[in-house]
């Protein structure tokens, strides 16, 4: 399982981006994403570029290990996000109504990305 740092140097687990795949291929994964009220998905990092599409509406909270202000997003039954990868986070769902979604990770955007002809150390990625 894969680790991080907290600001306070605590070790931190990440976890998945999501609690099931329900479809995956060389292109996309697609995660299930089901919060009760008060539940939270922990510690986690997107690598690939992702949709997110709400099946149920909840008001949420999203936590960034770095620190900061949280944001709080309510997500619409049938919304459609896009988010690029980047920070590690938390989301909890802080209100009454159950929260499920399905994330659509971009995998041609992020891992599977083809190598850039430029300076970058051979094998980075984008």
């Amino acid at each position: 399982m894969t680790t991080a740092l907290a600001p306070d140097g605590t070790e931190v687990q990440l976890a998945p981006v999501g609690q099931e795949i329900v479809f995956e291929n060389e292109h996309v994964r697609v995660w299930e994403i089901t919060l009760e009220p008060g539940a939270h998905q922990p510690w986690h990092q997107h690598l690939n570029p992702y949709l997110v599409i709400a099946l149920e509406a909840a008001d949420n909270r999203i936590d960034a290990l770095a620190g900061g202000e949280p944001r709080l997003v309510h997500e619409v039954t049938g919304g459609v996000v896009y988010r690029e990868p980047g920070e590690i986070h938390m989301l909890t769902n802080r209100g009454t109504t159950r929260y499920r979604s399905r994330l659509v990770e971009l995998k041609d955007l992020g891992e599977n990305a083809p190598e850039e002809h430029t300076d970058a150390p051979q094998g980075a990625h984008r």
